[in-house]
């Protein structure tokens, strides 16, 4: 019976567990090769409890993000410390990490169906329908909220706060109330250089020799009695970098100085 055991969602865990090893070897290389991704703060990943973790992040592409977290998520539980190196970590994977994504995306073609048999928590999106904005807003399907605190209860969920690839679109209040009902361990994690290394799905490599960084912080201060939605929002904001306030005009001089920091921290890693 072991070789057939589910999970709450009715996959198979066999079956999950080698489509995760499987997918995580043919993409590796995009990650350690073709590109590097620059890990900081993985450490935090080891000290986490195994379930009720929300993960927050910024979007720039639909695939690429979560197969990046997959990859550093278990080479960090098996002991590497800001690297993915040797993918012998995707052997014995986690397998209750799950992700929020829209059904219509997870729904549109035989790859992203197989990535979300992986851990897809697919929700309706009530402000967008086809890639583009509605004006009439549906309401939100009860199942979809019910069943992400499924996926919390039995292990961690990835979730995109903003709800899209575009940097510096609002926080969605959906998340905010997550965090205040169900009460997870809420880690936020910033992601850059994705949207140069990819095409906007995540599933073609665009451009090689990019620095792709991923910073994973501590987890976010919360008060989830007295803390209101707006203000878990600004948070969320604040802690994925994409509140307003990091949308400025930088002086010339300023993006040198980055550029050199980045050239530094290329060499160092």
């Amino acid at each position: 019976m072991g070789l057939f055991k589910r999970n709450p969602f009715g996959h198979i865990l066999f079956i999950k567990k080698w489509l995760i090893r499987i997918l995580g070897a043919m993409t590796h290389r995009r990650y350690r090769g073709f590109n590097e991704l620059q890990i900081e703060g993985s450490e935090i990943i080891k000290t986490l409890p195994d379930r009720n973790v929300l993960f927050i992040s910024n979007h720039q592409t639909y695939f690429a993000d979560v197969v990046a977290m997959f990859h550093v998520f278990n080479a960090s539980l098996s002991g590497r410390q800001d690297t993915i190196k040797n993918i012998g970590y995707l052997w014995q994977p986690k397998m209750n990490i799950y992700y929020v994504a829209a059904k219509e995306t997870m729904q549109a073609g035989l790859l992203p169906r197989i990535l979300a048999y992986v851990g897809a928590i697919t929700v309706e999106r009530t402000w967008r329908s086809k890639g583009v904005d509605v004006t009439e807003k549906r309401d939100v399907n009860p199942n979809d909220t019910e069943n992400i605190r499924i996926a919390l209860e039995d292990g961690w969920v990835i979730t995109f706060p903003q709800g899209t690839t575009k940097s510096f679109k609002p926080v969605r209040k959906g998340t905010a109330h997550i965090i205040k009902q169900h009460k997870p361990v809420v880690i936020p994690i910033v992601i850059d250089g994705f949207r140069r290394s990819f095409d906007k799905k995540g599933l073609r490599m665009k451009k090689k020799n990019i620095l792709q960084s991923f910073i994973i912080k501590e987890p976010l201060e919360i008060d989830y009695e007295n803390d209101t939605i707006e203000e878990i929002v600004e948070k969320v904001e604040y802690a994925i970098e994409q509140h307003p306030s990091f949308l400025k005009v930088i002086p010339a001089e300023e993006i040198k100085a980055q550029e050199e920091l980045n050239k530094f921290r290329q060499w160092e890693y």
